[in-house]
């Protein structure tokens, strides 16, 4: 049999799904271009500032002594038998790994317009990798947290081995509302102005300078719809133990937004991808 023929006698396959596959295929085959956005953000970061990696540990430790001054020694807010500052620095961790990540993705896209308008990657690579930015802040800024439990003694209980847990829901959270603002803030830059304001309010409305504990039993499930409620109340339930409880309907409502967010924001990514060049 001649090529023509071998050629004439070849057949076209449509497979369903196949371009999604290879899209999450494409994701670890650019995991380089993942590790370089990730490791140049960080010298970015640090490089020609005056005093380096403490901005990572001044920002949280500052608010960390406002919210005990205010809460703890003014309001008299109840701590679950656990030195104030611990309370407020094991909710400061997750909240400030979120917010920053919220900072990050959502400016992540725009910072580097040029590689997306130049080269074909899979653009999830570009928010993720500025989520493992702001986790390094977070992994610097728990020093503070070991150095608050050196100081008063404190002596976490087996719960704290559950801590990986609830690490994963923050980053599930961060990633979802991150992937939601990035994709956004391409299309509507208005947004740029939106997150700043949504940091801020967030940080009063979410468990960071008091403890879930003094929320009245008829708002908890309104309140439990931020979706921080369940990463905060997890991490100071993982690192506090004692008395420190999850409120179980609460907690899970909370959950559910935190899964719904990762959802949507992987799809409205996913959906506007192919238009981010073009707008950009």
């Amino acid at each position: 049999m001649s090529n023509q023929e071998i050629v004439s006698h070849q057949e076209l396959v449509i497979e369903a799904g196949h371009s999604e596959r290879q899209y999450w295929r494409d994701l670890w085959r650019y995991r380089e271009l993942f590790y370089f956005l990730a490791w140049r953000d960080i010298l970015v970061r640090y490089k020609q500032t005056a005093i380096g990696i403490a901005w990572a540990l001044i920002r949280p430790f500052l608010t960390m002594v406002v919210f005990t001054v205010v809460f703890g020694n003014i309001a008299k807010l109840p701590s679950g038998g656990v030195p104030y500052p611990i309370l407020v620095f094991a909710a400061m961790l997750p909240w400030q790994f979120f917010a920053n990540s919220l900072s990050e993705c959502s400016n992540s896209l725009i910072t580097n317009a040029n590689l997306i308008s130049k080269v074909y990657f899979p653009r999830l690579v570009v928010p993720t990798s500025a989520v493992i930015v702001s986790f390094v802040d977070f992994m610097i800024s728990g020093m503070i947290l070991l150095g608050l439990m050196a100081w008063y003694n404190f002596v976490p209980s087996w719960r704290i081995l559950t801590l990986p847990v609830f690490i994963l829901i923050a980053f599930a959270a961060a990633i979802g509302a991150g992937l939601w603002f990035a994709a956004l803030n391409v299309e509507y830059r208005d947004f740029r102005y939106v997150v700043p304001f949504i940091v801020q309010f967030g940080l009063y409305i979410s468990p960071v300078g008091f403890s879930s504990s003094i929320v009245p039993p008829q708002w908890r499930l309104l309140y439990s719809l931020n979706p921080m409620v369940s990463v905060i109340d997890g991490f100071r339930w993982a690192i506090l133990g004692g008395e420190s409880k999850l409120d179980l309907p609460g907690f899970t409502l909370s959950l559910g937004i935190v899964t719904f967010l990762l959802v949507t924001g992987i799809w409205y990514f996913r959906k506007m991808e192919r238009t981010f060049a073009d707008v950009i």
